[in-house]
């Protein structure tokens, strides 16, 4: 399902780790048994020296941010089936975000991979989204472990939100940005996280956009696998080109069809 002419499809996963040979190369499978657009990966627990080591046949343009220990780490991989021009690339340096700007399938989008600190996840975020700011415009995209869950409904035990992260849906807000999954699904109880010690399941996995994007969002779910403690959701995006296409086509037939009335 990688972007054809109609549709883009983003995957994000925290892969809890990526040092093990074994582990990259049952995401590599993982990743092409999915064949998305684009991948994003938190996580990978790789340093700066080891940024090699992430390789999968057919994703040549991965891009990456890594710290000096062996821990956060994130990734954007995009297929090579899929038509992409960076323009920007900010990273930070202990890995815990990545963000490229550019076109994919003839489409601006801005793509933000965040993997917050297990403490003070919201206020992390929000100073991002400061640090940020000039960049996140109307074709943005945030995905990733955000670590905290950003609503009632995505924890199992149902607890309230705390100050911090009522503070930070209201820098979303500010920004024009949405959960787009509590968005198209605003009564799921659907997790990504199952925490052994405290027998709870959360969402702390999330994907964000800008308000200007929902229109183009036709799908967005959950999907489980045996590769992490984490599981992934999937974003598919409409794209313009399936309206070129349809209009070059019709206005083809008819050039076909006045030369047909002209010769006959």
């Amino acid at each position: 399902m990688t972007g054809s002419n109609s549709h883009i499809t983003i995957l994000t996963l925290n892969v809890n780790g990526l040092n093990a040979p074994i582990k990259r190369h049952r995401l590599a499978n993982w990743i092409k048994s999915q064949d998305p657009s684009v991948c994003c990966i938190q996580e990978t627990h790789l340093t700066r020296r080891d940024i090699h080591r992430l390789k999968i046949k057919g994703w040549r343009k991965i891009y990456q941010a890594n710290g000096e220990q062996k821990k956060a780490g994130v990734a954007i991989l995009v297929s090579d089936k899929t038509d992409f021009k960076p323009s920007k690339i900010k990273r930070d340096k202990e890995g815990h975000y990545i963000m490229v700007k550019g076109s994919i399938q003839q489409e601006e989008l801005t793509i933000l991979n965040i993997y917050a600190p297990n403490t003070g996840a919201p206020r992390f975020i929000k100073q991002v989204l400061r640090d940020l700011q000039r960049d996140l415009d109307s074709h943005t995209i945030i995905m990733g472990d955000f670590n905290t869950p950003l609503s009632t409904l995505d924890r199992s035990t149902r607890q309230k939100v705390n100050k911090d992260i009522q503070e930070l849906n209201s820098s979303l807000q500010q920004a024009d940005l949405i959960d787009i999954y509590r968005t198209l699904h605003p009564k799921s109880t659907e997790y990504t996280f199952f925490s052994a010690p405290h027998h709870t399941y959360s969402k702390i996995d999330h994907i964000i956009g800008s308000k200007a994007l929902l229109s183009k969002c036709t799908r967005t779910e959950i999907i489980t696998n045996c590769l992490s403690d984490h599981s992934a959701i999937k974003l598919e995006l409409r794209t313009k080109k399936l309206n070129q296409n349809r209009s070059t086509t019709w206005k083809l037939n008819n050039l076909l069809l006045n030369d047909y009335w002209v010769h006959n």
